[in-house]
């Protein structure tokens, strides 16, 4: 099953699936997966003491993006500035977690930081394309 499919069937999406908007909405999901676990990750390191920023900022990110996702699949009506203003939120959580997990070397941060810039650009040209 895929979340694109589920989307273009809503009654008032009527099959015209907005693309752009969907592969958001699938990143989001999986950017909301990968920062809580890249969290749990770093709460797991030697170091946990120096990664409290970055546990705050995937932690933070994850939940942006489980917002992001929600109201992005909700088509019943119109709410395109509150959807606009969260796909930029969800940008900028990404984009700051991204910049966080990138000063560190091992591979979940790593993963992390590219996951959330795809999701960024995502999300930026779905709010584009509202």
């Amino acid at each position: 099953m895929s979340i694109e499919k589920m989307i273009s069937e809503h009654p008032d999406v009527a099959g015209h699936l907005n693309e752009p908007l969907a592969k958001a909405v699938r990143h989001a999901m999986y950017c909301a997966a990968i920062c809580n676990s890249c969290a749990d990750a770093c709460a797991a390191e030697e170091n946990v003491a120096e990664r409290r920023d970055c546990i705050r900022q995937c932690l933070d990110c994850a939940d942006i993006c489980t917002a992001t996702y929600r109201i992005a699949t909700r088509r019943t009506g119109s709410n395109e500035k509150i959807l606009r203003a969260t796909l930029q939120l969800c940008a900028e959580a990404c984009e700051d977690c991204a910049e966080m997990c990138s000063h560190h070397g091992d591979a979940h941060c790593k993963r992390c930081a590219e996951m959330c810039r795809e999701c960024a650009e995502d999300c930026r040209k779905a709010g584009q394309n509202l």
